[in-house]
């Protein structure tokens, strides 16, 4: 276990103690919201990034220890276990490199190898590998012929005859070269080449057949230097049958590499073992080599698209809510009709229509007039338009409408990502039983721009679409980290327990899906909770999930003033006595020409002294400062807001040099896709956010994000725009 807080410790550059005591949280069965909220102390104050990190690194090296042991033994059981073999064991930092070591004591499927041992023929491997013997091989691999020794049955079985010294001769290298293919350090030394000289090349299985790989068609990058967007395109290029792809590696160097391991000088065996290394190399070691290193690359490109997608979509959960709003939801389509649904700023359905104004039916007049009523008679300040088919012909019609509204009225495009997904599934059908499919997805939209968070975790993540290849990546391993996303940020934000789903409560921590069902219906029965203690009557919620939820659930209007923050009910007492020694008690939260007095007493309390007096950390300390000065503070109100929009620019209105702000769509590892209101997003590259050397695009933007960039270029041809945000 030391060994495994080490290495942990190292990677994650944090104390070892920090990483000793994470451990134990985490084993406790304490979830990673909770101990990165509410064991500052314990931790040394490691975010829920960190700690997830520490997490998955835990889980793996776990894993491989218990490989470790699993190959020693099995090596032990054999006999064949020596002190280097246990030394190589426990130096190997990868279950690649355990399983290196575990090939040549590994059960064989059948093999050359394992024939020619059938036969008898490993004494004579090892005087072929030795290269001492001077008496002629030919010779002595005579007395390994055993035809007339076999019984007539036998003899019709090739696995079994050594029929001249030539088959004898033949039937030894084979051994010889599974040998030197099981040999670890050589397979470790021919990867390192690789890593350092390779070349991922690829070709077109067809050339005259187009396709989106064409650059890749005839192409060639060095394995150290190629992205992991790449290695993804290539993959998918593969996988449809658009490529032919292989690893270039420096074969005399590695095929002189192991000859000066086995060859000793000139003997009459040199020429046949050059053979022999030739044979393992193309035979056996390097199509394993060849898929060990894909294998290694997709798994690591495919790590780093899953943190794209994960940093991408936590950006859009936390984005701001627009509250207090009356929006109209627009579903663009054009054969079907586009879907309009309009909510009040509760989130409950006034009005729900379908008009056509786009093709085929381009009814615009009637469109208009029936839009311009329901503005007029439920009081719409925004619409909310989806930003999938038909949305840029809807956003024109939009655009002109509201021009002619009595009210004032704004658009904002949002992503409708997952809202079809979201329309036929289940939940959607139990919140809306008598709203047919196609309105939901209106309503969906509407409620996304009141309030992201809540409406989007009724959606699979992985439909929430704001990454790189996330179909191509391993799906398991993307639901578990878009999983620990979502419940990231609904715990950064609260809930509100006496409004929230049982979607958005499943995702607090502590609270599984049965639970999360049994809050509402206790809500239903005895109606609003009153305090946060009300829920340990809720069936199935124990103290151990009291504690890990409480402090992330909040309480509007209830019993108690401070379950409006993010304040642990096992810190109440102590926040009571901050308060009393300043001269205020809870009730002055709700209080608003008290708060900022509070809010100025607050500022000057001594954080190191106040928390000896009262017994708590530090860190603790801090935060029951921060939330006091701000209750019921609503952390995304700190993220950029949607631009709100009145008219529409299309790409012949844009002209190079034109300085305009857009939202961040989506950052990739090669740049971000900004929308700047024409119909498809614009593209800056990596080398054009910044004078400065930028690794990763996520270290400049967000999704969200609002940002001030100008138009260098427009193929208006192929409708794309490159934006720069060196202005």
């Amino acid at each position: 276990m030391d060994k495994v807080i080490k290495t942990i410790a190292e990677e994650l550059n944090i104390k070892e103690k920090q990483v000793e005591n994470a451990i134990k949280l985490i084993d406790e069965g304490n979830t990673i919201p909770f101990i990165a909220r509410y064991r500052k102390e314990v931790t040394g104050g490691l975010s829920d990034e960190i700690l997830r990190d520490l997490g998955e690194r835990l889980a793996y090296l776990r894993n491989l220890e218990q490989r470790k042991e699993e190959v020693v033994k099995s090596i032990d059981e054999q006999g064949k276990l020596t002190d280097e073999i246990l030394q190589a064991v426990a130096i190997a930092k990868t279950l690649a490199e355990v399983e290196d070591i575990y090939r040549p004591y590994k059960q064989k499927k059948k093999t050359k190898a394992t024939v020619a041992k059938a036969k008898g023929l490993e004494p004579l491997a090892n005087i072929i590998l030795e290269q001492k013997e001077t008496k002629d091989i030919k010779e002595i691999a005579k007395e390994y012929i055993n035809i007339d020794k076999l019984s007539e049955e036998d003899k019709k079985n090739k696995d079994k005859v050594v029929a001249t010294a030539e088959d004898a001769i033949g039937g030894a290298l084979d051994i010889i070269a599974e040998i030197i293919s099981d040999e670890p350090k050589y397979r470790k030394q021919i990867k390192k080449i690789c890593y350092r000289e390779g070349l991922i090349v690829t070709k077109a299985a067809n050339e005259d057949e187009k396709s989106n790989y064409e650059m890749y068609y005839d192409y060639n990058e060095a394995i150290k230097y190629i992205p992991s967007h790449r290695i993804l395109a290539i993959n998918r290029g593969e996988k449809e049958g658009f490529l032919k792809v292989k690893i270039e590696k420096p074969e005399d160097k590695i095929l002189n590499y192991i000859e000066r391991d086995i060859i000793k000088g000139d003997t009459q065996f040199t020429s046949m073992l050059k053979e022999t290394v030739l044979d393992s190399f193309k035979r056996l070691i390097e199509p394993s080599i060849d898929r060990e290193i894909r294998s290694d690359l997709t798994e690591k490109a495919e790590e780093k698209a899953i943190k794209v997608f994960g940093k991408n979509s936590k950006q859009l959960l936390l984005g701001a809510p627009i509250k207090g709003k009356t929006v109209m939801g627009f579903d663009p389509a054009y054969r079907t009709g586009c879907k309009i649904a309009v909510i009040d700023e509760t989130g409950k359905v006034l009005d729900y229509t379908t008009v056509y104004p786009t093709e085929p039916q381009n009814d615009i007049e009637g469109a208009k007039e029936e839009l311009l009523k329901l503005i007029d008679k439920d009081k719409v300040d925004m619409i909310a338009i989806g930003n999938g088919t038909a949305s840029r012909e809807s956003e024109m019609f939009v655009a002109d409408i509201i021009k002619e509204a009595k009210r004032d009225v704004h658009y904002v495009i949002v992503s409708e990502a997952g809202a079809s997904v979201y329309s036929a599934s289940k939940l959607a059908t139990e919140e809306y039983p008598d709203i047919n499919v196609s309105i939901r997805g209106a309503i969906s939209i509407a409620r996304r721009l009141q309030d992201p968070l809540a409406e989007l975790v009724k959606i699979d993540p992985k439909a929430i679409g704001v990454g790189q290849y996330q179909h191509d990546v391993n799906q398991k391993k993307l639901s578990e980290s878009l999983t620990a996303v979502v419940e990231d940020s609904v715990n950064k934000v609260g809930v509100d327990v006496n409004t929230a789903t049982p979607s958005l409560l499943s995702y607090v921590s502590g609270i599984n899906n049965t639970i999360a069902k049994n809050i509402v219906k206790y809500r239903d029965a005895n109606g609003k909770l009153k305090n946060r203690k009300e829920l340990l009557k809720v069936p199935k919620l124990g103290k151990v999930a009291y504690e890990q939820c409480s402090g992330f659930i909040r309480i509007y209007d209830g019993d108690n003033p401070l379950e409006v923050t993010a304040v642990h009910p096992e810190s109440y007492e102590a926040t009571e006595k901050l308060l009393k020694k300043i001269g205020f008690n809870k009730n002055d939260l709700k209080n608003k020409e008290k708060l900022e007095d509070l809010r100025n007493k607050l500022k000057n309390v001594n954080v190191e002294e106040m928390s000896k007096e009262l017994n708590v950390g530090e860190m603790t300390l801090s935060d029951i400062i921060e939330e006091l000065s701000r209750p019921g503070r609503d952390p995304r109100e700190d993220m950029p807001k949607p631009i709100l929009r009145n008219d529409v620019l299309k790409l012949d209105d844009l002209k190079e040099g034109m300085v305009l702000s857009g939202t961040v769509r989506n950052v990739i590892d090669f740049g971000a896709f900004v929308d700047i209101g024409v119909k498809h997003d614009g593209l800056v590259h990596i080398s054009e956010m910044s004078d400065k050397y930028i690794k990763n695009p996520s270290d400049v933007v967000s999704v969200g994000d609002i940002v001030k960039v100008k138009v260098i270029k427009i193929d208006r041809e192929r409708q794309k725009v490159a934006l720069s945000m060196k202005i």
